[in-house]
């Protein structure tokens, strides 16, 4: 009985290790900021370095509802954004990158969305049609797990 309680607390030790490296809303991210659907509708780009050590799929927290493709990613944000006034607007993230990046979101209704090269050039590009006020989480990561240069860019349009 003692042998199978040190190993059930060491499995579950071992869980809550692996979710903790993992992607995490929780975590501060690495930059935050405000903006109005109306503020974004200039472009606005935000310099990152794309990368990370945790694979998307090992990370029972993350699940995507979009695409389910491999990713690296950080386990906190890149960037948080505090949105206000998107009612009108749906709103676009694209990623520009020197490598294959990958992007993964958490919306203020935490829903989690995953795209790898919907931007064309091995860069992902997410499109919210009826995005929510409230704060967005911004991971980018790299398909492979490789380390690059990167580009934010957010972009609101009429819908």
């Amino acid at each position: 009985m003692g042998k199978l309680t040190v190993l059930s607390v060491c499995a579950i030790v071992g869980m809550a290790g692996s979710a903790a490296a993992c992607p995490n809303f929780n975590v501060a991210p690495q930059a935050s900021y405000q903006a109005t659907g109306q503020q974004l509708y200039t472009p606005r780009s935000f310099d990152v370095v794309a990368g990370g050590d945790n694979y998307i799929w090992d990370c029972p927290n993350v699940r995507p509802g979009t695409d389910t493709g491999a990713g690296y990613f950080p386990t906190a944000p890149d960037f948080s954004f505090q949105l206000s006034n998107m009612n009108p607007y749906r709103l676009e993230l694209r990623v520009v990158s020197e490598c294959d990046a990958a992007l993964l979101i958490n919306t203020a209704s935490a829903n989690w969305y995953y795209d790898d090269d919907d931007n064309g050039n091995l860069d992902p590009k997410i499109t919210l049609t009826r995005p929510v006020d409230g704060r967005i989480d911004i991971w980018i990561g790299t398909y492979d797990g490789a380390y690059c240069n990167a580009r934010l860019e957010l972009e609101t349009f009429d819908r």
